[in-house]
Order: structure tokens, then C-alpha cells, then sequence
């Protein structure tokens, strides 16, 4: 039986993230709970900030802390009918709830993150379990949103993922993926050759790219040409390029800029191109205050979906993104806890005073 349409889905892991507030993961006796995962909290701020309807395909464990996490979802209110449960085998041996403890930086000390996420449920996903094309059918929606942290968490994720973009493109869902690489996920996939085609299969049903310099050389086999240490602006044209040479059905190509100064300041901006408007920057966030960095480029993939699916044109979208992302690393936790109103008021100037 079909359902009322979410406006997106998110496909990827969640996990609950341990904060040590403003203390080290080595020493704190005590943790804040959280929910986060970098294709869910695209999710998790649509429906926050911007009131569009989302859900999340995942998998937990059947125990204490999966359906801790399902509360935390909920609680967000992120659609919680698209979660896999895997049944609890007592030890994990079979499959497990994702951890992520991560430290906010302070000055000269960089956040830091430790994940214990191997074997997750999530991982253990396939497209022999998942029937995409059933759930779509039955679940219908408007995008489909994931990244290439979900394509590195296992042998079978990127399978996983090339299926239900395969399905989303024939049920006519706008695909966005953010390609986020992550070092450790790939140093640990081993194969790294294998991924590269996958992401590469995978973004030839995209539409909305958000990726960096570094994505297309380390995700993508994909050398640009022009030095790590070029002008962004530089590096951005060059990717365009590629885009149009290898992934010509991509409508949009969307990278952030993140200069750090230190933990607590960071210039923040971001660019955008379509083969219909070319190259379109933000407006610029210089020395922008960081409370918890996590989750500013989830921040801005939000935005800037948001201001697409709501047919801005490209220039506004970006700037919504840009500033939907300063926003969320405002506050701790993975995600935003603003509102488009507040989005708005950033946008038009308005500045750190009091609003009484």
C-alpha cells in the first residue's frame, strides 16, 4: 500500500555519537548522546529546518542502544518506517549499533573523531534484502539522498547504494550524493580500485553533486590537473570539467571552503555550477565562530537541497546552504537545531544580538 510522499530519503548509517562536551574522549567520565550519520542528518535538517517531510533507510539492531537511536530519530522527526531491525544475537557477533565519539577542538586542537563501526548492521545490508524498487513503489518520494561515507562502510555498501539509485532514477527521484571521503573508511575497504568504480557507476544516476578536490582524485580516480594548493576558484573550474567529460547527466556540482584558522574560527563559503547558469559563488563567512564543526557540510547539502527542491534559483540555493551550514556549527551535535527563520535572518544581514 503506497504512503503520502516523503520529500526525501536518506540512505545510509546512523550512529550514536558520544560527546564529551568540552573535555577529551580519554579523560571525560561522562558523554552526551546524540544521533548522527552523514547522510541521515541531511534528513534530520530538512525536516528541522526547513518542516519537509523525511525519512531515513537504515538498519539497527533490535537492542537498547538500536531503539535508543530510533528514539533519537523520532524524536527529530525523521520517518523511523524504513529502518531494517536485525535481530539481537546477545554479543554483536552478527551485527552491531554504530558508535562515534567525537570531540568538538578547542584553539590550536582540532576536533577529533573515534568511531567503532565495524560489522554494523547497516553495513551488513544488501540489495539482496533491501528491495528498493518495492519500497519506492510503496514509499514514494521526491529525492534520495546519500554519500560515499555509506558507499565505503562495507564490501556490500556500494552494491547497496548502485541499487537504490538505479531504482530512485526509475521512479523518477531527483538523486543527490555528497561523496565525503573518509580515510579510514577506505584504508580499511582495502580495495580501493573496486570503490572508485563504484563511485563512478553511482554518480552516473546523480543529479546534485557535492564534492571537494580531493573527492575526485581519492573517491573517483579522477586527476584535475591543477595543484592541492591552487585558488579554490581554480580548483572548482577544473572540476566542472570533469564533470561534464565524465558525468555529463549531473544538473549540479556544489563544493564548500573551509579556511582554519583555528578549532573555534574558520572561513566558510561554498560554490555551485549547473550547465545553465556556470560557476556561482556564496556569500563569504570570514572568521565565522565554530562551536562543533561536525556536521557543517551536512549543513550546507541541506540548504542547498532545500532551496532546489523549492526552485530557487542556483545562486539563492548555495546561499542557503552556506548559511544553513554556519548555522549547524553553532550548536553541538551532528546536526542543526535552527529554523529557515533563522537561516533567513543570517542571509539578510541581521547579526549576533539579542532577538527579544
Amino acid at each position: 500500500m503506497a504512503h503520502d510522499p516523503f520529500d526525501l530519503i536518506s540512505l545510509g548509517e546512523v550512529m550514536l555519537r558520544l560527546d564529551p562536551g568540552h573535555s577529551r574522549i580519554h579523560t571525560s567520565r561522562t558523554f552526551t548522546a546524540w544521533e548522527g550519520g552523514g547522510e541521515y542528518n541531511v534528513a534530520r535538517n530538512l525536516h528541522q529546518v526547513y518542516g519537509h517531510r523525511t525519512a531515513v533507510i537504515t538498519a539497527l539492531v533490535d537492542n537498547p542502544i538500536g531503539r535508543l537511536i530510533e528514539n533519537l530519530i523520532c524524536t527529530g522527526g525523521v520517518d523511523c518506517s524504513l529502518i531494517d531491525w536485525v535481530a539481537d544475537d546477545g554479543v554483536g557477533a552478527r551485527a552491531r549499533n554504530g558508535l562515534n565519539f567525537t570531540e568538538r577542538g578547542f584553539g590550536v586542537r582540532g576536533a577529533r573523531g573515534a568511531s567503532d563501526r565495524a560489522h554494523t548492521a547497516i553495513a551488513a545490508m544488501n540489495k539482496q534484502v533491501a528491495d528498493f524498487d518495492r519500497l519506492f513503489t510503496d514509499h514514494p518520494a521526491g529525492w534520495l539522498h546519500s554519500g560515499g561515507i555509506y558507499a565505503a562502510l562495507s564490501p556490500t555498501s556500494g552494491s547497496t547504494l548502485l541499487a537504490a539509485v538505479t531504482a530512485a532514477k526509475k521512479h523518477g527521484m531527483t538523486v543527490s550524493f555528497d561523496q565525503n571521503f573518509r580515510p579510514s573508511l577506505w584504508a580499511a575497504y582495502g580495495d580501493n580500485d573496486k570503490l572508485r568504480k563504484i563511485n563512478r557507476r553511482v554518480i552516473d544516476y546523480v543529479d546534485v553533486l557535492i564534492a571537494g578536490p580531493r573527492d575526485f582524485k581519492q573517491c573517483l580516480g579522477i586527476d584535475l590537473g591543477v595543484d592541492d594548493r591552487a585558488d579554490p576558484a581554480v580548483q572548482f573550474e577544473a572540476m566542472t570539467q570533469a564533470v561534464t567529460e565524465y558525468f555529463p547527466g549531473v544538473k549540479v556540482l556544489a563544493r564548500t571552503v573551509r579556511h582554519v584558522h583555528h578549532a573555534g574560527e574558520n572561513d566558510w563559503r561554498a560554490m555551485a555550477w549547473s550547465p545553465d547558469t556556470g560557476i556561482t559563488e556564496s556569500v563569504r563567512f570570514d572568521r565565522l565562530p565554530i562551536y562543533d564543526r561536525v556536521g557543517g557540510g551536512d549543513g550546507f547539502a541541506t540548504g542547498l537541497i532545500a532551496g532546489l527542491q523549492e526552485n530557487m534559483d542556483l545562486a539563492r540555493a548555495v546561499n542557503y546552504g552556506v548559511a544553513t551550514g554556519a548555522l549547524a556549527m553553532s550548536t553541538p551535535g551532528d546536526w542543526s537545531m535552527d529554523r529557515r527563520s533563522d537561516v533567513e535572518a543570517l542571509l539578510a544581514g541581521h547579526n549576533a544580538d539579542t532577538a527579544r
